[in-house]
């Protein structure tokens, strides 16, 4: 099954190059559809796009963007 989650991006001298998942509730936060990630992006962090002062140093935050995600499961050893 694919699923979709917003990537978190940043870039800066400070902090360097930074791509995670986002959480929510200590879980990742997953859609099933493209455009149900889409929409949980603009309205949490739709602010970005509007803030320059966030978008340039020492923040470098960029708008978060969808990407599609495959959840494997494993055992672990020893558990």
């Amino acid at each position: 099954m694919g699923l979709w989650a917003a990537l978190w991006r940043s870039d800066s001298r400070l902090g360097g190059k930074r791509r995670h998942i986002i959480y929510e509730d200590l879980k990742p936060a997953l859609f099933r559809t493209r455009r149900e990630c889409r929409e949980f992006i603009k309205v949490k962090y739709g602010y970005i796009a509007e803030r320059p002062d966030l978008q340039e140093e020492p923040h470098g935050w960029m708008m978060p963007v969808p990407v599609k995600v495959k959840i494997e499961l494993a055992p672990q050893e020893g558990r």
